[in-house]
């Protein structure tokens, strides 16, 4: 998770002595695990993703929601639903992301889900392609007190940008980002902050001084490079940069494999969690197809699932062998993400 000092100083704005002590519960609870090879685990995730819905208006080629290939059943996260949620996570939850897999956008109530949880003191962030950020939704965008915005885009012309992006608009994401820029003008507010977010693929790697010039054209706050996470990797893929510096894998004997060296330790599993749009609690946001569910919220409460008999297995094999472990085999740990 990429910060920068706008984004620490909204976090901190935000704390209480008890999120504050929260914190270093699960840090310190976090250390010794490590040092001992044994699960030890104090505090609540002081991060929690929640996702509004898994449908999506694009096709992204590596992304479950653009391939339609969930197994998981599809559908939109309840307002009343997500209030329950935040409120037994309000007293020890310091950072929101209202993501997961789909178009946060899509969801009709994601307005009211930034505002119910910013007036509970909680930083929030969410990720869009930006294809609906008219000027209307963008100024509603600005109004609603959300902290942070991550755009995707993917290339500097609609060549590139629809070679991942498939059903997108470059323009139409050039046209939203101006939007909000325009809104945090006229409404005079430092937040969201607007971050871009630009996926390395071999296609678009000699955009990336492009990306650089465009960033400081359009007035967004951040720009961040990302390097691409491929499912099927391949002897020779047209997505993986040829650059290595680009790339999140290596060849080894004509194949790819992660550069990640999978440590025997993993932060977010101590400090965050995953819930998906009907509630169920999964590790992180590498299980997307939630396939490790750790349990369900409309059956038991938040704190009974965060330390229960499958959360406190699911550690331990982190502690003995992560490469054990499907889904983090092309975790992000490993990978280089880095700003402008």
């Amino acid at each position: 998770m990429l910060i920068n000092l706008k984004e620490v100083r909204g976090i901190i704005g935000k704390l209480t002595l008890k999120k504050i002590w929260n914190i270093i519960l699960l840090k310190t609870s976090f250390c010794l695990s490590v040092i001992t090879k044994k699960v030890i685990h104090w505090g609540y995730p002081f991060a929690i993703s929640i996702e509004p819905t898994t449908s999506c208006n694009l096709r992204c080629p590596e992304c479950p929601s653009g391939l339609r290939s969930f197994s998981r059943s599809t559908g939109m996260l309840d307002y009343e639903f997500y209030k329950n949620i935040i409120e037994q996570c309000t007293p020890f939850l310091s950072y929101l992301i209202l993501y997961f897999q789909g178009e946060p956008y899509l969801n009709p109530d994601f307005f009211r889900f930034i505002q119910y949880a910013s007036e509970r003191k909680i930083y929030t962030i969410t990720s869009t392609n930006a294809h609906f950020l008219n000027d209307e939704q963008a100024r509603l965008t600005v109004a609603s007190g959300l902290d942070k915005i991550i755009i995707s885009i993917d290339g500097t012309t609609q060549e590139t940008y629809e070679k991942y992006r498939i059903g997108g608009t470059y323009n139409k994401v050039i046209e939203g980002i101006q939007n909000l820029v325009y809104w945090k003008k006229q409404l005079k507010r430092q937040h969201p902050l607007i971050v871009l977010q630009f996926l390395i693929f071999k296609f678009n790697q000699h955009e990336i001084n492009d990306i650089k010039v465009l960033s400081k054209e359009l007035e967004v706050d951040q720009l961040v490079y990302k390097t691409a996470q491929i499912y099927k990797l391949q002897k020779d893929s047209n997505l993986i940069p040829d650059v290595p510096k680009y790339s999140r894998y290596k060849k080894v004997n004509e194949e790819y494999v992660i550069k990640n060296k999978l440590y025997n330790r993993c932060w977010r599993m101590w400090s965050s969690s995953v819930i998906t749009w009907d509630g169920k609690v999964v590790p992180c946001c590498f299980d997307k197809d939630a396939k490790y569910v750790q349990g369900d919220l409309k059956k038991n409460p938040f704190m009974n699932i965060w330390k229960n008999s499958h959360q406190l297995d699911f550690r331990q094999k982190i502690l003995r062998s992560r490469k054990e472990i499907d889904i983090c085999k092309n975790c992000s740990e490993g990978s280089k993400i880095w700003a402008d």
